[in-house]
């Protein structure tokens, strides 16, 4: 066994991979190599980074936190740490239920890891990570927490309250990411459009953006969890004039019935999410909306669920999720309802939604065809390069694939491509010429 190798474990969100680079980082500065999410144990440490946020992720963090106990009941490792929004929320729990852990660290205490293996945290590297993304891409996390009170969440009871990051720092983490090789930046926080707020007294996320859209060497800058509520028209004007700020915007309206939405403490009404949109897509021409919608809420009538789906069809978002309601303890929502729709008609209503998006989405793609496009190449898989367009986040949304015969591809670089054909979810696509100078 290599006892100068620590085995990181990361699960949840992209929020807390960006913690787990940046432990990496530490360790690796302190001398430690370091794996992230081996197969098997390769080391003598784990460390364990965890997602508390619904009942299947934390049912997968506790899983995983019991196989690792179990692996060093068997002496396949030495030593066990757990960090993340688990055990930010459940810590006593923890701590009675699997005692094998050497320690439990909450969401933001986790450089005290460092200390407790006998070595000096480094401030000055703070803002550097060990990327675990392909190194052309990366998440950059603005802020931590939320200061909105949406009836079903449970992320400000795990997070606390909005804590954006300085905006200089910020921005020296771009430019050091930008000379390790980084293009693309998937700008991401819990609520990104409150950015500012905090420190600089009013929204600044537009500022933000402008500013790093500044910095040399960023190709691509693509925005993730907005909020309808109070949304600063701003961003859009950068948006529209900046060539490297994708046209893509991830904002979860999670209903459109404004009984629903006030049930859900979104702050917003039909009215509003509807001339939001109509603002986004007159001031941004051609962007791609990304969003979120939660069926079976307690409360939710079958006319509010029609009302959803006459939303969507009109509306055609170019990305669409859905979740069924899931209660979460400790939150408004279990607090003040009872979760009163039966599963089988949230599954029902689940189907019906997604059904009517796939259809959509099929629209979308078959409307590329025929188009040349910007395509960043992220990995050869099967007998296909596997690329994006600046409308496309990695692991969630379409990809464009183009056959390896007659192509000579570079990972990590941008490529005129012409869209040949679509299905369900994917383009299909052949090699016209390189970008200039990328």
């Amino acid at each position: 066994m290599k006892k100068k190798v620590v085995d990181i474990i990361s699960l949840g969100c992209s929020k807390n991979l960006v913690d787990s680079e940046k432990l990496m980082r530490q360790l690796v500065a302190c001398g430690y190599e370091v794996e992230h999410d081996p197969e098997e144990p390769k080391g003598s440490i784990a460390v364990i980074n965890t997602c508390g946020f619904i009942g299947d992720a934390k049912e997968e963090s506790v899983n995983t936190i019991l196989e690792f106990a179990e692996a060093k009941e068997e002496g396949r490792i030495e030593k066990l740490f757990v960090m993340g929004c688990l055990s930010e929320r459940y810590l006593k729990d923890l701590e009675a239920e699997i005692p094998q852990v050497d320690k439990y660290y909450g969401k933001f205490n986790w450089p005290e890891l460092i200390s407790d293996l006998k070595k000096d945290y480094r401030d000055d590297l703070k803002n550097e990570r060990v990327l675990t993304s392909p190194g052309h891409y990366a998440y950059l996390k603005i802020s931590e927490g939320c200061d909105r009170k949406c009836a079903y969440c449970a992320i400000p009871l795990i997070t606390g309250h909005h804590v954006s990051r300085p905006m200089e720092d910020i921005l020296d983490e771009v430019r050091y990411l930008v000379k390790a090789g980084v293009k693309e930046f998937q700008v991401i926080a819990q609520e990104l459009t409150y950015y500012g707020v905090d420190l600089y007294h009013k929204q600044m996320i537009g500022e933000l953006v402008r500013r790093m859209s500044d910095i040399e060497g960023v190709e691509w800058i693509r925005l993730h969890y907005a909020y309808p509520a109070n949304f600063p028209l701003d961003l859009l004007k950068v948006m529209n004039e900046r060539d490297n700020v994708c046209k893509y915007l991830d904002i979860a309206l999670q209903h459109i019935s404004t009984h629903v939405l006030k049930d859900m403490r979104r702050n917003v009404t039909k009215e509003d999410t509807c001339r939001l949109v109509e603002e986004i897509r007159k001031e941004v021409p051609g962007i791609h909306l990304r969003t979120t919608f939660i069926v079976g809420y307690p409360g939710e009538t079958e006319q509010d669920f029609e009302e959803l789906k006459d939303f969507v069809r009109t509306c055609r978002f170019e990305r669409m999720g859905a979740f069924a309601y899931s209660e979460e303890e400790g939150t408004y929502a279990a607090e003040h309802f009872k979760d009163d729709i039966p599963e089988e008609i949230k599954m029902r209503r689940l189907d019906e939604i997604m059904d009517i998006q796939q259809e959509i989405s099929a629209s979308v793609a078959a409307g590329k065809v025929g188009k040349t496009m910007k395509v960043i190449i992220d990995r050869v898989e099967g007998d296909y390069y596997i690329g994006r367009t600046e409308y496309d986040s990695p692991e969630v949304d379409p990809e464009v694939l183009i056959p390896l015969a007659g192509a000579s591809l570079e990972v990590g670089c941008f490529y005129d491509v012409k869209i040949v054909s679509s299905d369900d979810f994917d383009l299909y696509g052949e090699l016209v010429i390189s970008c200039p100078g990328k």
